[in-house]
């Protein structure tokens, strides 16, 4: 790929806003009508979409609510607090509607337990060199463990960071899958003074130490559930598990456990890593079981994954709608009820009356902002 990106054209902005436009029309057909865009800037073979976006909402072809995460890159340090600034400034002179707000700032702390960049506070489990597959070496050399995967930042360095940029008024957006990533951006959401107002949020927690459960209601940083990635489809059973070992592997997406503990709960999906559909994924959250027709089920699809952390469906809706309409800071959305603006989806049967094995056939017959409806469904 890398080789593609280093002569592909670069995308015009006109070619980045058809597409936005596209990814719209298909995002409002699942029901979604505010959503955060999680690298806004440069990123490796990722366009900075801030102009399109800017101009979608502008030209008042952006009908969803869009909450853009200005990417934090590695290496430049606070030298970028001042095209963050400019950047958020702009959002909000330029489009009076209010459709685009960029003022939010990612910071991806570390990788992905698939290939062992995920930080854990423990080595993974690796293969020994007789070759008797995944899961059996536990030595500390090279040869027989992988390490506790990366950290891109220097957890003292980190905080720093997110202290000046919760003074500025910032909200930080966290990549935090392993429980070491979990462990240091809380530590570092701890000395935020104005964390309540600015609503930091951690993504993804696919393993999270319980004794740093119960610090994020604390904290009042937001856990940012992905509920799909909570099965055991094939990433699960042959790329994760085996290097973690038992033990962690219970501690993977502890959505209840969370829920339990006071944690604030709000979801997403991390599309196009995996699919947008809402009712999908809170199948997955209530269950802890691939939804019905599921292309990438595995074998594992009819067991359920740690079933003591299914959710309510009553939190699984609430995460969907009003946890995430929170940490969007759209606090007249994501409920139903007078004063709100009508942002709403129309569902072809009601969740809470039917058997939860059959909330993922769950369909959006018609999706409406601003009471003004943006989506249809054929023959609804």
């Amino acid at each position: 790929m890398a080789l593609v990106e280093s002569v592909a054209p670069l995308l015009r902005v006109e070619e980045q806003l058809a597409g936005i436009l596209l990814a719209q029309e298909y995002l409002h057909g699942l029901g979604l009508t505010a959503w955060q865009e999680a690298i806004v800037g440069t990123y490796p073979g990722v366009p900075d979409c801030f102009e399109a976006y800017l101009s979608a909402a502008t030209s008042g072809k952006l009908t969803g609510r869009v909450v853009g995460a200005l990417w934090f890159e590695r290496g430049r340090g606070l030298d970028q607090l001042e095209g963050f600034l400019e950047r958020r400034a702009r959002a909000d002179s330029e489009d009076p509607s209010g459709r685009f707000r960029a003022r939010t700032v990612k910071i991806m702390y570390d990788g992905v337990c698939e290939n062992f960049t995920a930080a854990m506070l423990e080595p993974y489990r690796a293969g020994s060199s007789s070759g008797d597959g995944p899961g059996h070496g536990t030595g500390h050399d090279a040869a027989h463990a992988t390490g506790r995967g990366l950290a891109y930042f220097d957890p003292e360095e980190l905080k720093g960071f997110v202290a000046r940029l919760d003074a500025e008024g910032f909200q930080v957006h966290f990549h935090a899958i392993g429980d070491r990533a979990v462990r240091e951006v809380l530590d570092a959401a701890e000395g935020a003074v104005h964390r309540s107002e600015n609503r930091h949020h951690a993504a993804h927690l696919q393993v999270v130490h319980p004794d740093d459960l119960a610090r994020f209601g604390r904290l009042g940083v937001t856990a940012n559930a992905q509920m799909l990635w909570a099965q055991l489809d094939g990433q699960m059973t042959e790329l994760t598990i085996p290097f973690l070992g038992e033990d962690r592997s219970d501690q993977q997406y502890p959505w209840e456990g969370l829920h339990a503990a006071g944690a604030h709960l709000a979801a997403g999906s991390d599309w196009p890593v995996s699919a947008p559909d809402p009712l999908q994924q809170i199948h997955v959250g209530v269950n802890r079981m691939a939804p019905p027709g599921y292309t990438y089920a595995g074998e594992g699809g009819d067991e359920a994954f740690l079933p003591s952390q299914r959710l309510p469906l009553e939190a699984a809706v609430r995460a969907f709608t009003a946890g995430s309409a929170y940490v969007n800071h759209l606090d007249e959305t994501g409920s139903i009820r007078v004063g709100n603006l009508a942002d709403l989806a129309v569902l072809d049967r009601d969740p809470f009356a039917n058997p939860p094995e059959e909330i993922g056939e769950t369909r959006v017959l018609m999706t409406f902002i601003d009471g003004a409806q943006v989506y249809e469904a054929s023959g609804a």
